[in-house]
């Protein structure tokens, strides 16, 4: 039996067939709009056979960026007839080009000779603010991306990309809708508060280069995101979500096939995860997937994290497998491999095999049976009850608990550098009780005493950001990377320091912490505005205060005719 052209046996089949994985009806897109406008670069030989093969464009355009690639006599003279066939067009050399865009909005600039300002080549060559495609013929690419924007083709000198170019691209006139793969929610992104950097881990895992912090705000490009997944995966507060599908929408689709998997076998199942082009492709190569084994096709891999990988098994999966190839970008390659890494210290930790989870190239596809038979004789653990709208960190938490209260039922910290769980560390000598961290805690694991001068912190809700370390002006905070096994210390609230409150002098007012007048009296001691008996009045409450300065400006002559 055949799913999405990939062989099943047929429990596995039918688990999938009997679960749907509900859908946007109304998903957010962007619509690409283009007129087949195209700009051709790279040697001049390749550029004008493939402009010549182009006339059912609106306009082409010739950027000869390199040499000629191929002096071969009888080739050249193919090159001589396209040259006279592509003539009239506009052809322009430049070594230095600067490009950027997609489909339909595409802007190329070039350095001339004895030119300083670049030149925007549309409106030079066809009098418009941009092109709408690119046919790359470079010997590297102008647009150096592992995932590159729509409408931008680099075929250098692989002669079967240019046919399949040469076919698409005029396919590519008119408008075209594309998912809005994910939303940001700012209330909850880490990224920067106050004029305070803090989380960047997003930044670095787009393969798209799709994200940029604008006016120190994550913003997402809609027109370059692949939906790749890695920035809601690399997310650690949920401030980035993934939309097609939800991450709810997954959890309760990935929740519901294994139960019904689970009613129809004795067995517990593999989940393969795999994106859904050539993941699929690669798998449908196969004769047949072993049994039991079902594949949970992804827009890309790294759309599933770590927080699925866990509730997979949590929910029944017996083994989980994650499938790349070497079509994978190795951004998603490096963030599926860190955090599967990441993963594997806690399981041993944990006592939990290593086996449970693993990352399976494309290359290694003929050893999957025999991967499948020895995960047969896993332990069979009992499924978790969790729900499947929990945060994400709230998802990962649970699971985990229960993985690990499935096996030794550890209370270790393992400390692993640079995740996005862990703990705030205080230098109770050096805080103030100010709150500036509190302040600017994004997920609330800091917060303040209420009435009485306090700082609390909860582990769990901790997201590694740096913003209070950063806010503190003390420099009383730092980071401590590591993940707590220890589940009710880590949901617990822990008081980080306290105080008794300060009583204003004058009215027995509580108005600040010792730790702030100590200092305030220490640093300001020698300014003129507080010399002699006016120190006092730091130790007063701000109304206070301002009495007792009035009341001394009234007593004074002298002090009324200076004001």
């Amino acid at each position: 039996m055949s799913q999405n052209s990939i062989t099943l046996d047929p429990t596995s089949a039918a688990a999938l067939q009997q679960t749907t994985l509900l859908a946007n009806l109304i998903p957010a897109t962007v619509t690409f709009t283009t007129a087949g406008h195209v700009l051709l670069l790279g040697p001049e030989d390749r550029v004008r056979l493939a402009a010549s093969q182009l006339e059912q464009v609106a306009s082409r355009t010739l950027l000869i960026s390199e040499a000629v690639s191929n002096s071969d006599d009888a080739y050249l003279e193919q090159v001589m007839v396209a040259a006279e066939a592509t003539e009239s067009l506009p052809c322009f050399n430049a070594e230095h080009l600067q490009l950027r865009g997609f489909l339909g909005q595409f802007q190329a600039a070039v350095i001339a000779p004895q030119q300083q300002q670049p030149i925007n080549l549309s409106a030079e060559a066809i009098q418009r603010p941009h092109f709408d495609l690119v046919l790359d013929l470079g010997s590297s690419a102008a647009i150096d991306l592992e995932l590159k924007p729509a409408g931008y083709f680099h075929v250098g000198a692989d002669d079967g990309k240019l046919v399949d170019a040469l076919a698409q691209l005029p396919q590519l006139i008119g408008q075209f809708d594309k998912p809005r793969y994910v939303q940001v929610n700012h209330e909850v992104c880490a990224h920067h508060s106050s004029g305070v950097d803090g989380c960047q881990r997003c930044l670095s895992v787009c393969p798209a280069d799709a994200i940029q912090s604008d006016h120190n705000q994550i913003q997402i490009d809609p027109y370059l995101c692949h939906g790749a997944g890695s920035c809601a995966s690399a997310c650690p507060t949920g401030a980035i979500q993934y939309d097609q599908p939800t991450a709810p929408i997954m959890k309760d689709y990935l929740q519901r096939l294994l139960s019904r998997y689970q009613q129809l076998s004795e067995l517990r199942p593999v989940v393969l995860f795999h994106d859904g082009e050539l993941g699929a492709a690669q798998l449908s190569q196969l004769q047949q997937l072993p049994a039991g084994v079902i594949p949970v096709a992804l827009e890309e891999i790294g759309v599933a994290g770590a927080e699925l990988w866990l509730a997979s098994l949590a929910w029944g999966a017996r083994q989980v497998l994650v499938l790349t190839h070497e079509h994978t970008p190795q951004t998603l390659r490096d963030l599926v491999s860190s955090e599967h890494d990441n993963i594997a210290k806690l399981f041993a930790a944990a006592g939990i095999d290593e086996q449970r989870l693993q990352l399976l190239d494309a290359s290694e596809l003929a050893t999957i049976d025999a991967i499948a038979a020895q995960s047969a004789q896993l332990e069979v653990l009992p499924v978790a009850a969790f729900s499947t709208d929990l945060p994400k960190r709230d998802t990962f938490y649970n699971a985990l608990d229960h993985l690990n209260g499935c096996h030794l039922g550890s209370s270790d910290s393992i400390a692993i550098s640079n995740v996005a769980y862990g703990q705030v560390v205080l230098d109770t000598d050096k805080c103030t009780l100010c709150m500036s961290c509190a302040a600017l805690c994004p997920a609330r694991a800091l917060q303040d005493g209420g009435d009485s001068p306090a700082l609390k912190f909860t582990e769990q809700s901790c997201v590694q950001c740096g913003l209070c370390q950063q806010a503190c002006p003390e420099q009383a905070i730092s980071l401590a990377a590591q993940f707590n096994l220890d589940r009710d210390q880590r949901q617990s609230q822990q008081v980080l320091k306290e105080e008794q409150p300060f009583e204003c002098i004058t009215c027995g007012k509580p108005f600040a912490t010792q730790a702030v007048i100590k200092k305030m009296t220490t640093a300001l001691a020698g300014h003129s505005a507080f010399a002699g008996s006016a120190i006092e009045r730091l130790k007063m409450c701000e109304d206070c205060r301002v009495k007792d300065m009035f009341s001394d400006i009234l007593d004074n002559p002298e002090k009324q005719l200076r004001v």
